[in-house]
């Protein structure tokens, strides 16, 4: 890999939708391993997904196409097409480009398709990506990316009410004010973090978990029904 400039530089961000991008290939790197690298259907399908998005998206196929270009100009999506293939596939390079780890990668795929989030949160919802260990390797994943020049998360004012701090990235910029309200908009049970909660909360990750494998083969068999038109 050669020398390049910081892809995310603030003075040159990404937009919404190469976030959208970005995160859900980084997701499916290890959520559905089967079925990746991803074809641009099965892409815009993972953008698509009503499940574990914030804010849920409706891309179309030309809109994700244009983004992934401008993520292959940064070195951070790259196009691959195997040997008797006739469809293109792409991955994400932001391990390779930024130097992150696997679970640095994870909390920041959690950020850039669900927004802001708690520690406890991120601990839940990277649980497919990474296993962390306890809230402290969270903590600590998460200090690692804010001391990087630029920093790649930032810590979320507490606002009132709120019991426990966000955290949010900084890949599409400071967080708008939109994100910002919604975040704070979104209760806190008092029952997190009790056995009960945590049961819940990963039945529900089991569940978001077929959606996302339903997703991708649906996905896969459009892009074969495709190469036979």
């Amino acid at each position: 890999m050669g020398t390049m400039t910081n892809p995310f530089e603030p003075s040159a961000p990404l937009i919404d939708i190469e976030v959208r991008v970005l995160g859900a290939l980084i997701e499916k790197e290890h959520t559905t391993p089967d079925s990746y690298p991803l074809s641009l259907n099965a892409l815009t399908a993972a953008c698509n997904q009503t499940s574990n998005r914030e804010p849920v998206m409706t891309l179309e196929e030309h809109v994700v196409s244009a983004a992934v270009a401008e993520l292959r100009k940064r070195s951070l999506v790259r196009a691959i097409i195997h040997s008797g293939g006739r469809v293109t596939k792409y991955r994400q390079l932001m391990d390779e480009t930024m130097g992150l780890v696997r679970r640095q990668l994870a909390v920041l795929s959690v950020l850039m398709l669900r927004g802001p989030q708690t520690v406890g949160e991120l601990r839940t919802r990277t649980q497919r990506q990474h296993d962390f260990a306890d809230l402290e390797e969270v903590e600590s994943t998460l200090e690692g990316l804010i001391d990087r020049q630029p920093p790649l998360v930032a810590r979320l004012p507490r606002r009132t009410g709120q019991k426990e701090q966000r955290f949010a990235h900084l890949l599409a910029g400071e967080p708008s004010a939109e994100v910002l309200e919604a975040a704070e908009g979104r209760e806190e049970p008092a029952v997190r973090g009790t056995p009960v909660a945590e049961r819940v909360a990963a039945l529900e990750e089991a569940v978001s978990a077929l959606r996302e494998e339903v997703a991708a083969l649906r996905g896969e068999l459009e892009g074969f029904r495709r190469q036979f038109e």
